[in-house]
């Protein structure tokens, strides 16, 4: 069978790896780090254990179909935790439970939001239709322009609401601004405002609210580590330590890989699990790309990037496992991430008490704290060898007041923070945009790299910087997609 070169061992890599093993290539992923998962990895801070990037876990029926796919079960790889709450919203004068229980979501409407009375069962009603005529567009390739006119993708173009914001289309459900926004902000990680963001991107509520919000045990790290252990029982191979240097090229035919041990690899066909623009600025000898220059990518638009602290605290705290505190100014926030670029002084924060519901994250007694700030990506310009100090002290004393701590420091026995410098410097992301290229509509579907690769042959992307988009559920389905069209040609 033929020889699959697969770069990086992110949740993208491995998925693809999984597949094409399966099926009896000889499939080999090189990954640089010491690790497994990409962003989608463990760190421990002494006896405290994290998820480096993602925490929540959804659409998990792909999870489902991937190992489905190899003859598996996930159950059998992972303990999977149904979340209910699925998270807690905080603004500065109310909260609500964000939870899969229709009846206590109408409940809470109704006593939060008066005059809301009926929307979010109309909301889940028309989303699921909407859902219905959009998911196969986003299980469809989209490698050429006449794959826009295939009659399932000319049945979604209204679907895709070109004309109406995330915001204008949640208006037509919910009356308040609040309301609306406890329904839209996933749009920021996106690399957009929900004001700027299609219509269309409903759906991703839609889905925690039909399908649910899941916690692995042990963290959702646990999930690429079962993908790679699939991967070895497939017959496939996992290099660690050994990064990549550059594509072996012949004119546009990609033949293999150099090491950075100096190490040449032969391939039939090469997939490209990391950070696209990094990859392309860095991966390709230059003159070959055309479309994908340094220069082009630097115009593109991409996401916002985060401001990450991982807090070992001996204490434990009244509060969800997932919580996310609006900015007073929420649109203002998101215009200081998306568009000034500028640090926000009143930032939302999202944060994680893992243990609450998982108790092998932190010793006996004690907690995880996973913090997040949404920040401006390094197109800011932002000094955070300056900044980073300042900024984690202001997030602390803030995370302090909203939990009613005054001697939070005194608890902290084990911290690591992960700036959009570290996100650049230390894990590849191009410009520490840490959700990748954005979901504007100049960059969606067949106008986002494609799953075949459209400037190299016997190329192939997987992740988050290729058809459908960003997002670890939306990530295994670029893998699904690529192993597909693998396995057709």
């Amino acid at each position: 069978m033929k020889k699959i070169a697969v770069v990086g061992a992110g949740p993208g890599g491995l998925a693809v790896a999984m597949l094409l093993a399966h099926k009896g290539y000889e499939v080999t992923v090189y990954e640089k780090q010491a690790y497994v998962g990409g962003r989608t990895s463990e760190i421990k801070l002494g006896d405290y254990k994290f998820d480096m990037g993602p925490t929540f876990l959804n659409m998990l029926y792909i999870a489902e179909e991937i190992f489905e796919l190899t003859g598996r079960d996930i159950h059998d790889y992972v303990d999977l935790i149904d979340l209910n709450p699925m998270y807690q919203l905080i603004y500065h004068n109310k909260k609500i439970n964000m939870t899969r229980d229709a009846d206590e979501m109408i409940r809470q409407i109704n006593e939060l939001f008066p005059g809301n009375e009926g929307s979010y069962e109309r909301y889940m009603e028309q989303t699921q239709k909407k859902l219905e005529v959009l998911a196969p567009v986003l299980q469809a390739p989209m490698n050429k322009l006449t794959d826009l006119f295939n009659p399932k993708v000319m049945k979604a173009f209204k679907e895709l609401e070109v004309g109406n914001s995330l915001v204008d289309t949640l208006s037509k459900f919910y009356n308040e601004e609040e309301l609306q926004l406890a329904f839209t902000f996933q749009a920021k990680y996106l690399g957009m405002s929900p004001w700027e963001s299609p219509g269309a991107f409903s759906i991703l509520s839609y889905i925690e609210h039909a399908y649910g919000v899941y916690h692995i045990k042990g963290g959702i790290n646990k999930l690429t580590e079962a993908m790679a252990k699939v991967v070895l029982e497939s017959g496939g191979k996992i290099l660690l330590n050994n990064g990549v240097k550059k594509l072996r090229t012949t004119g546009k035919k990609v033949t293999g890989l150099l090491l950075e041990d100096g190490q040449e690899i032969e391939a039939d066909e090469v997939i490209i699990n990391g950070d696209f623009a990094h990859a392309m600025s860095n991966l390709v000898e230059p003159g070959l790309l055309k479309k994908y220059t340094p220069e082009k990518l630097e115009k593109k638009q991409y996401s916002c990037s985060t401001f990450m602290l991982y807090l070992g605290v001996n204490k434990r705290f009244d509060l969800p496992h997932h919580t996310i505190w609006f900015a007073k100014d929420y649109r203002k926030n998101v215009e200081e991430i998306t568009k000034t670029k500028l640090m926000s002084e009143d930032p939302s924060i999202y944060i994680q008490n893992a243990v609450v519901t998982d108790e092998t994250v932190a010793p006996k007694g004690k907690s995880t704290l996973y913090i997040l700030v949404p920040v401006p990506n390094n197109m800011s310009g932002i000094d955070w060898s300056e900044k980073a100090g300042p900024f984690r002290d202001m997030i602390l004393n803030m995370v302090a007041d909203k939990l009613g701590v005054k001697d939070m420091w005194e608890y902290i026995e084990e911290e690591r923070m992960i700036t959009p410098a570290d996100w650049e410097r230390d894990i590849h992301v191009y410009k520490g945009a840490t959700f990748n290229l954005g979901h504007q509509l100049s960059q969606m579907l067949v106008f986002r790299p494609r799953n075949k690769f459209e400037e190299l042959d016997h190329c192939w992307l997987v992740g988050g910087g290729t058809h459908p988009g960003s997002g670890l559920p939306i990530i295994l389905e670029s893998a699904r997609i690529t192993a597909n069209g693998i396995l057709q040609q």
